[in-house]
């Protein structure tokens, strides 16, 4: 597996913070697409919206961008501060911040699916956004295969993490994202998948080179028949109308 800056399979848990927030660092986890299409931050301002512990502002801090979190839960967003210029604790389903920004690029990693109206998170916070801002945004794909399979036999059983994690409260297939963000009033500009995450599925001992090809292969597939294999979906949008689309590095 290749590494997101020395980290492993076995460094993913960072600040004490549960299981399922974690980095995850195989390339073609949605994690490392974000920072590939972030690139260098070049003093650039980001807000991480939903940062946990830190896991990705630390990632992105690293690579010169100037980060604004912002965490629910007080014990996550005490021990990410350390990794962004200023963590905002607050509860998008009961509050928005004011008079932040502007920011050339807000990212919404894992985290719209948490909440409770999630196109109202976007429209205001969205009004944060510099003249040529963007977003990138990941969420699970809930028409995955799997689930579907799960449904065909009347399973659906919530788990500790993944597409059924039992604290997401929205769920979305290909089109439910694309009309929620067209409702925000965001064009899309990039559209891609993830595979299934097999480095978090399969014990650490059997993560050897034939898993790593395996990997690479689903990659490949899931982004080609992302509706059924898309784990999940990763998208790059522009606030419709925009003067310029620079795009990311």
């Amino acid at each position: 597996m290749l590494p997101i800056d020395g980290l492993t399979s076995d460094d993913w848990t960072m600040s004490g913070a549960p299981p399922r927030y974690v980095l995850k660092p195989d390339p073609h986890s949605s994690h490392s697409v974000i920072l590939r299409w972030l690139g260098e931050g070049r003093g650039r301002r980001l807000l991480d919206v939903g940062a946990a512990d830190g896991l990705l502002s630390r990632q992105l801090t690293e690579r010169g961008w100037r980060v604004t979190a912002i965490e629910g839960d007080p014990a996550l967003a005490q021990a990410g501060a350390r990794h962004c210029e200023r963590m905002i604790t607050m509860n998008l389903d009961r509050e928005i911040p004011v008079g932040e920004g502007p920011f050339d690029v807000i990212v919404y990693g894992d985290v719209l699916e948490h909440l409770v109206d999630p196109l109202r998170v976007l429209v205001e916070l969205d009004r944060s956004l510099g003249p040529n801002g963007f977003v990138i945004i990941s969420v699970p794909n809930i028409a995955h295969l799997w689930i579907r399979l799960l449904l065909l036999i009347g399973r659906f059983d919530y788990l500790d993490r993944g597409i059924l994690d039992q604290s997401h409260l929205r769920f979305f297939t290909e089109r439910s994202l694309r009309a929620m963000l067209a409702d925000a009033g965001l064009s899309i500009e990039r559209f891609t998948a993830t595979p299934a995450p097999l480095y978090q599925i399969l014990p650490a001992s059997w993560h050897r080179r034939w898993v790593a090809a395996t990997h690479s292969i689903n990659a490949v597939i899931a982004r080609k028949v992302r509706r059924l294999l898309g784990y999940q979906f990763i998208v790059l949008a522009y606030p419709k109308g925009a003067a310029e689309r620079p795009g990311a590095s």
